[in-house]
């Protein structure tokens, strides 16, 4: 028996044996206007594979670079964009940084007290305002998910004030109101029907 397991691996597998096998024929074609047309006909074949995709950008982009490393970056063709390098492939990726320093108050999150430094850096305006109230009332959620059952605005603005390093005093931001966050919290998605996954148990009607 030929088993997979046995023969040459696939650079991408999501593509196929066949169309591997197309790919590597096209190398042994000797006629270079032989070739580029072949290469044209394998990457219609490849995005008819994957139609949903079409509409992205860079989508034939995309095939053509499939395409350069299925043949192992060796296929002599006329690309009609620049063919990626192996290089490109053997060089690891950039080391991403994680933000250093704990959040001053953890059921607000790292991410809201940076927000806040920047808020508190704007002119001083409508835009600034406007940002200031949503991050203000996006405080008072956090703090109703951590603690579900009362907050005062006080408490909010003595927080953003705290967070902003005295930058940003207010009291009459008008918050959204604490029984609408907690009822919006304690709703519940509705519950789909068993019967309409399970065609079995469904009643016929007549």
């Amino acid at each position: 028996m030929d088993y997979n397991s046995n023969r040459k691996k696939l650079p991408l597998p999501e593509y196929g044996r066949n169309l591997q096998k197309m790919v590597d024929h096209i190398g042994t074609i000797k006629d270079r206007d032989e070739r580029n047309r072949a290469a044209r006909t394998v990457i219609d074949i490849m995005g008819n594979l994957y139609p949903y995709l079409r509409d992205i950008n860079d989508f034939k982009h995309k095939l053509w670079d499939h395409l350069a490393i299925m043949s192992d970056f060796k296929l002599d063709i006329d690309y009609p964009y620049s063919p990626p390098q192996r290089e490109t492939f053997n060089t690891p990726p950039k080391k991403v940084e994680y933000e250093k320093g704990k959040a001053k108050y953890r059921h607000y999150g790292k991410a809201l007290d940076l927000m806040i430094e920047k808020a508190a850096e704007y002119k001083e305006g409508e835009e600034k305002e406007i940002l200031i109230k949503l991050l203000a009332n996006h405080m008072k959620k956090c703090y109703l998910l951590w603690n579900s059952s009362s907050v005062d605005d006080d408490k909010i603005y003595s927080d953003l004030e705290i967070l902003s390093n005295g930058k940003i005093k207010r009291k009459d931001l008008g918050l959204i109101e604490t029984r609408d966050i907690l009822f919006r919290n304690r709703k519940k998605p509705q519950k789909s029907n068993n019967n309409d996954r399970n065609p079995r148990k469904r009643r016929i009607t007549k």
